[in-house]
């Protein structure tokens, strides 16, 4: 018994040595300066995005006629961005949204019929307009300017600055599928989208990947690894460390329901797809969620956050906060922990209220997470 006793204790005591060992020699023990790369990871650090980062405003001659139509009608489309690479070159920006419509034959949304109404000519002069393709606008005929007209261009301009930037920290861009129809009540015959099912969103991963070398994306495939699904893979391993995903490109899905499920038919683990999907715990593609809700969904947003997933919210509407200065969502949103917040103001609201979303404390493009992040981290360590 004695010796049994005595073996045991001698291997306990190797254990706990070895134990001790282990954690002298790991480069993360002490979180400094310069093993942020190596020790911290994707979902440890918050940015700033944008909402409908393409957008400009229709012109006053529309919006008038718009409103004559509907009172009210354009006010939620009165803002503005700057062009992709400017956003990404001077604001810091991190993460984008490009919403697309499909196209396959060329020519579809050349003729919006704002156009008549606001007495404009009739056919935009855009030569990319006329090619197949998708193409990125917010609601046909009504609401189309755009800083980059074509799926393709808009992602061309932030490869572009990618491969010219290439310490850049991780980019996510967000792609919403549209296809929703017009009131039918207008007194114009509107453009009717085409649908967008498996075979169109396959088209998607095509244009992306016609852009982007696989080593430039961020894929589920890359963070999955060796796993079986993303979630187990997110549980064992964890996601990228910051130093991996520098200068690369992340893509998700914005869509829910039926283009989620299409878009995962016949790749239930997202195998081979560019896309991550929102998918909240419990799901096998559980990585990335879309909560839009910062106020709602605030505590539900930290909880996820906490435990491995990352999360994209937004901070205002279109232009309620713009117009009244409250700044309760973007606080909410910034508290959160969610890795994207999204904003249709990283400048200053030009309605005189004052509004404008900033990282807390920081200059540079990310702070370190207010939930995730290691309690050593520090958010001047995480430069470019």
């Amino acid at each position: 018994m004695q010796r049994h006793a005595l073996m045991a204790s001698a291997t306990l005591a190797a254990v706990i040595a070895a134990g001790a060992a282990g954690c002298e020699s790991d480069p993360c023990r002490s979180l400094g300066s310069g093993n942020v790369d190596e020790c911290l990871r994707l979902n440890h650090i918050q940015t700033l995005g944008t909402h409908n980062s393409y957008h400009l405003q229709p012109s006053p001659a529309l919006r008038q006629a718009l409103d004559s139509i509907s009172p009210g009608w354009g006010e939620h489309w009165e803002y503005d961005h700057r062009p992709l690479v400017e956003q990404l070159e001077l604001l810091g920006i991190r993460q984008l949204e490009l919403d697309i419509f499909h196209d396959p034959y060329g020519g579809h949304f050349v003729r919006p019929a704002g156009r008549l109404l606001a007495g404009e000519p009739e056919e935009l002069s855009e030569p990319s307009l006329l090619e197949p393709g998708f193409k990125v606008l917010h609601v046909q005929d009504v609401d189309y300017e755009t800083t980059c007209w074509t799926f393709v261009s808009c992602l061309e301009e932030v490869r572009d600055w990618s491969l010219s930037n290439t310490d850049h920290l991780p980019i996510m861009i967000l792609v919403e599928v549209k296809e929703g129809l017009l009131p039918d009540t207008l007194d114009f015959n509107p453009t009717i989208p085409f649908p967008v099912r498996a075979e169109e969103l396959d088209l998607i991963d095509e244009e992306i990947r016609s852009v982007f070398d696989e080593d430039h994306i961020l894929t589920p495939d890359y963070v999955r690894g060796g796993f079986p699904t993303l979630a187990i893979a997110l549980e064992e391993k964890g996601w990228p460390t910051l130093g991996s995903a520098r200068g690369r490109i992340l893509f998700a899905l914005d869509n829910t329901e039926i283009h989620r499920e299409e878009y995962l038919r016949d790749h239930p683990n997202l195998e081979g797809r560019v896309m991550f999907v929102s998918s909240p715990p419990g799901e096998a593609t559980a990585a990335f969620v879309k909560m839009n809700e910062a106020i709602r969904d605030e505590d539900l947003i930290r909880e996820y956050v906490s435990r491995g997933l990352v999360v994209r919210t937004r901070s205002d509407i279109p232009v309620r906060e713009a117009r009244s200065g409250d700044t309760t969502r973007r606080e909410a949103a910034l508290r959160s922990g969610a890795q994207w917040v999204s904003t249709d103001y990283p400048e200053e609201s030009p309605f005189g209220s004052g509004y404008i979303v900033r990282l807390p404390g920081v200059t540079g493009p990310a702070r370190c997470n207010p939930v995730s992040a290691p309690p050593a981290c520090r958010s001047e360590w995480i430069v470019e």
